[in-house]
């Protein structure tokens, strides 16, 4: 549901990437020593790198641009994915809630401040894309139940704060989605950067700290320190960590909502777990199961909500294609993605 957004965001981020490790890359050539540069230049090429090397910029100011791009690309994708992951929650809330009575409070009280909020701002440019009737139609036919209502996400997302954690929760939980922060902090791929990839030198919060601070110093054009490439590269792995976990979040909140009004339920649950195999045991419903079957695989404790595809299934110590299983079997499965003991299955029906 939440997969284009969070697929876009991974291909700018690894556009970063590439941009990190091929300026990198440039920037070894052009500063190597001349004895290296001539035994690499040969009579097809020779035009090429003399333009490409009469005008590079000195070492210092090189990492400077580089550092300066990348932090503030890198924060301006992480804003807009979490502007663009509330915004889509948001448009989805009325068909999980049909009534507008039916949304928390909260909610509704946030939409109700943040439309008059919008009212007294639409002269600025941030907004030159909202009508007045805009804004006030979708608070109206909440309010009188004449029409479907709507609510517009640019009430909920006034901010004049970086999104760090406190901002972060708060946009989250002034749409419903509370605890933001500590699902991040659960999340597989948030610990594996923290545990793995930074030694567990910093905690979540102090990381992000640090990459907004990076960014600020960016925008004001003097950073206190530059960055070299890994550096920059890790943050690219903690932008992708963060995006992920929070994509996964609302995923979550969509599935609990709909099994709380019917229309989903867990179909099952891993038992085991081999991770050798990176396969294991299912004990499941009654339910149709073959290969190329995805399965949202859920665990709110650990901060688990993503979609897995089923690549084989053994009943008995033998491979089947396709399986109408009892209420209670148990089922060896093996997905495209690893799992882990402890997940409940949904059938993926709201895709």
């Amino acid at each position: 549901m939440f997969q284009d957004i969070l697929l876009t965001v991974k291909s700018n981020i690894n556009t970063v990437r590439s941009i990190i490790k091929t300026n990198d890359n440039l920037m070894k050539f052009a500063f190597a020593s001349d004895a290296l540069i001539k035994t690499e230049i040969n009579e097809e090429t020779d035009l090429f790198l003399s333009n490409l090397l009469q005008d590079i910029p000195k070492a210092t100011e090189w990492r400077i641009y580089d550092h300066c791009a990348v932090v503030t690309r890198l924060y301006a994708i992480y804003e807009h994915f979490v502007e663009a992951l509330i915004s889509d929650w948001l448009i989805l809330l009325p068909e999980l809630y049909p009534q507008y009575s039916d949304l928390d409070a909260t909610i509704r009280n946030n939409h109700r401040l943040g439309v008059g909020k919008l009212l007294t701002e639409l002269n600025k440019n941030r907004y030159e894309h909202l009508t007045l009737e805009k804004v006030m139609q979708g608070l109206f036919h909440a309010t009188t139940g004449e029409q479907a209502y709507e609510l517009l996400p640019d009430a909920f997302l006034i901010h004049e704060q970086n999104l760090r954690r406190e901002t972060l929760e708060r946009l989250f939980a002034n749409a419903g989605i509370s605890n933001a922060w500590k699902w991040i902090e659960k999340h597989r791929a948030v610990k594996y950067f923290v545990e793995e990839i930074k030694a567990n030198q910093n905690n979540v919060e102090s990381e992000l700290n640090e990459f907004i601070s990076y960014r600020n110093d960016a925008a004001h054009g003097s950073p206190d320190e530059v960055l070299g490439a890994s550096a920059l590269l890790e943050l690219c792995d903690f932008v992708d960590a963060l995006s992920e976990a929070l994509a996964e979040l609302v995923t979550y909140q969509v599935i609990k909502r709909k099994e709380s009004i019917g229309q989903i339920r867990a179909i099952g649950k891993i038992t085991e777990w081999f991770k050798k195999s990176n396969a294991g045991v299912a004990k499941v419903e009654e339910i149709n199961l073959s290969v190329g079957k995805k399965f949202f695989l859920v665990n709110e404790e650990t901060s688990c909500c993503y979609i897995v595809t089923i690549i084989s299934i053994q009943i008995d110590d033998s491979p089947v294609n396709n399986l109408r299983t009892t209420t209670g079997m148990e089922v060896g499965l093996k997905f495209d993605l690893s799992a882990k003991q402890g997940l409940y299955l949904y059938k993926l029906e709201f895709e």
